[in-house]
């Protein structure tokens, strides 16, 4: 049977944020298939699997800079865990730069045929351009993207694209993120001061893809014609002062659930192709009225529609400022999220899956 190798340029269980190293962290501590895991030193190894462990001292660094390879310490690791008498499924996350030098060593090696190569893409439209990106698609096996939709991007965007393609949704924690009852959210809200109001969010980092700054112009308008109302701005520090937006700096990953417990309506203003959008699930599972951008793939987290509204121009400040107004005015009733959708015990089954069906591709 086939072995699964996980190379991770960071330490896997990672004691960080992160969205896939989360996935990765939980996955681990359930039944899984990963075998080895090749990353930098790890602060708790997890038990249940080998580790090639990447140490980047002076040595390595100068025989980095001698072979002009930086990931010459990952595939040093990897010679050593390779048997020229078993084969290897080989797990890469988004680290493009990675795919080359690994496939030269390989080849030169020997070991080509024994490894079957999984990309796992967590951003959304095609990396590479069309024809120049050929090389990419005829080295890998297998690349798998975050939703349908992206997978379509790829497929009408590249003349030739020779390699098997899979789609695992992420996944969040629902026994954390859920909705209270209305008693509930409501003690919460008065705990906070604002028990008498219509509570909005945005969370996420102050970068101008994440639509932020498009979103405070619509607010001002907005703002101007109703006072029981007020936006938490969540993951960034504070902004020039502005009626009814109330900033909570960076929140402790622990408690990001507790605050969409008791808001109301979720903003999701992203002006880039998001390839998922962790945290408009969270708030989605938390029970809030979820306002997002159609933009990459949230249209296909949003059910296109079946699960909250969709901004078809979110790059217009007068959308946003019209989809808050609806809210507020007219509020459409949405069925509740369904708990197993984009959890993360059916990521886990999902993974699973993709690797036990890479095995029968290989065997």
């Amino acid at each position: 049977m086939s072995k699964v190798i996980l190379i991770s340029e960071f330490p896997l269980p990672f004691s960080l944020t992160g969205s896939w190293t989360n996935l990765y962290n939980n996955y681990l501590s359930t039944p899984h298939q990963i075998d080895y895991i090749v990353c930098k030193p790890s602060e708790r190894p997890e038990p249940s699997v080998l580790y090639g462990t990447v140490n980047r001292d002076i040595k390595i660094k100068l025989l980095e800079r001698w072979h002009k390879n930086r990931y010459y310490a990952y595939l040093e690791q990897l010679k050593k865990i390779i048997k020229r008498d078993e084969k290897y499924i080989i797990q890469i996350i988004d680290n493009y730069g990675l795919v080359k030098p690994l496939i030269t060593m390989l080849e030169n090696t020997g070991l080509r045929k024994q490894c079957y190569l999984q990309f796992f893409y967590h951003g959304f439209p095609p990396f590479h351009e069309n024809y120049h990106g050929r090389w990419f698609y005829e080295a890998i096996d297998e690349m798998i993207l975050l939703t349908n939709d992206s997978y379509l991007a790829h497929k009408n965007y590249y003349t030739i694209l020779p390699t098997r393609f899979s789609v695992l949704h992420n996944g969040i924690d629902t026994n954390k993120f859920f909705p209270l009852s209305k008693k509930e959210k409501q003690v919460l809200k008065e705990s906070k001061g604002v028990g008498n109001k219509t509570v909005f969010v945005w969370c996420s980092q102050d970068r101008p893809k994440k639509g932020l700054n498009l979103l405070l112009d619509a607010w001002r308008r907005f703002y101007s014609n109703r006072q029981d109302v007020v936006l938490w701005i969540i993951g960034c520090e504070p902004k020039t002062p502005q009626n009814g937006v109330e900033y909570l700096g960076k929140v402790l990953n622990n408690e990001v659930a507790t605050y969409l417990q008791m808001t109301d309506c979720y903003l999701f203003p992203t002006l880039w192709h998001e390839g998922f959008g962790l945290s408009l699930i969270e708030a989605l599972h938390c029970g809030n009225y979820c306002i997002a951008s159609a933009i990459g793939g949230v249209p296909e987290v949003m059910q296109y529609g079946k699960l909250g509204k969709l901004i078809e121009k979110p790059h217009f400040v007068s959308e946003w400022e019209k989809a808050m107004i609806e809210f507020m005015e007219n509020p459409i009733e949405y069925e509740p999220i369904p708990r197993n959708l984009y959890s993360i015990t059916n990521w886990n089954l999902g993974m699973n899956e993709i690797i036990l069906n890479a095995k029968k591709n290989f065997e």
